[in-house]
């Protein structure tokens, strides 16, 4: 099961913080994330990884629906890569 963006807002509000106040908190960090990541900068958080923006090439594609050709245009496109103390606690390796 995913962990939601509400599920985040009630353990926010479990640490002591009123509902709205959890609230804002949510939405104010994810609007620096995505206003950051809207002018082509990088997010790092420290111990947990970093959100590049990659650009795409223009590129042949399929649509699976009808089989039919088509190209992809270039676009911009978010990843993730996680730190070292996030891969190595997924995989139980440190505490």
């Amino acid at each position: 099961m995913a962990l939601t963006k509400s599920d985040i807002v009630t353990k926010i509000h479990n640490l002591g913080f009123t509902k709205k106040k959890s609230v804002d908190i949510v939405e104010d960090l994810l609007e620096i994330i995505k206003r950051t990541l809207a002018d082509s900068e990088d997010v790092l958080v420290s111990g947990f990884g970093k959100f590049c923006i990659k650009d795409k090439d223009q590129r042949r594609g399929r649509n699976p629906a009808t089989g039919a050709d088509l190209i992809l245009r270039e676009r911009k496109v978010v990843t993730f890569k996680c730190s070292g103390k996030l891969r190595n606690k997924i995989n139980k390796l440190e505490n």
